[in-house]
């Protein structure tokens, strides 16, 4: 019988750009952080880079990688993560967020985006745990945190949930160069609102941070990379009292805080 104890963290992480496995730092911290863990029996990632509705399931075959940016130096082009598919999991996920008008869509050919390989790649750098990467169906918390409760379930299958995005994610306030602790006053505003709403457990806020937090429209002109927080929100909400932010501190002035529950 699965116990709490032998339950799976979940994780909302802050990913990076493909230049993050240039950063000494932010690698270490995101290896410390995998070696800590549980060793998970697979990965299922929800990235801020992947919206389409309704949920639609990737690759359960390992199939290239979606490089989905642009303008950067051609090697970051040719890294590769050849992690192995996961069919069960996805036949799992499918029993568990389907059903009458809750379709699921399949796209077997869309491989892992930057915002799920490229935080992987320094955290299981062996990339032999199955993957999943399943697609962020709504912006919507309300919709996206019950979605997080419906996957709770496979924490105790051990699989390891994942929401990738970026805490602060203002591109236009984006600062090559800058120093871990540096950034403009929006985006550490908003970094220690944050802190605070996830530390009091504050879910009503951190739904409503539009409204509720400084500098929220801001932060996040558009909300994508905080919306994956709210998937691990829900899958991690039994243990919303044990939340802890593991890094933090600033990358280009943005906000890389990441936090795990259980």
């Amino acid at each position: 019988m699965t116990t709490a104890a032998d339950r799976m963290p979940v994780l909302y992480l802050s990913h990076g750009a493909p230049p993050l496995a240039d950063d000494a730092l932010w690698t270490r911290q995101l290896a410390g952080w995998s070696a800590a863990l549980p060793r998970p029996r697979a990965i299922l990632i929800v990235s801020a880079h992947w919206e389409s509705a309704p949920l639609t399931i990737g690759a359960t075959r390992t199939v290239p990688l979606v490089y989905d940016f642009g303008g950067f130096p051609a090697h970051y082009y040719q890294v590769t993560y050849a992690a192995p598919g996961a069919p069960e999991l996805a036949a799992r996920v499918r029993a568990l967020v389907g059903g009458p008008g809750a379709p699921v869509h399949e796209d077997p050919a869309r491989g892992l985006d930057h915002g799920a390989y490229v935080p992987l790649k320094e955290m299981y750098p062996d990339a032999d745990i199955p993957v999943l990467q399943v697609s962020m169906p709504t912006l919507d918390p309300q919709r996206l945190l019950a979605l997080g409760r419906r996957l709770a379930p496979l924490r105790d299958e051990g699989v390891l949930i994942v929401g990738s995005g970026f805490f602060t994610h203002n591109l236009s306030g984006f600062t090559w160069g800058s120093g871990p602790q540096e950034a403009p006053g929006w985006s550490r505003e908003f970094d220690a609102w944050g802190e605070e709403a996830l530390g009091a457990g504050d879910i009503d806020a951190l739904l409503d941070f539009e409204h509720t937090s400084p500098a929220g429209r801001i932060a996040h002109p558009r909300t994508e990379h905080f919306a994956p927080l709210f998937v691990t929100l829900g899958a991690g909400e039994a243990e919303l009292a044990t939340q802890r932010s593991v890094i933090d501190g600033f990358w280009g002035g943005l906000a890389k805080r990441s936090v795990q529950l259980g």
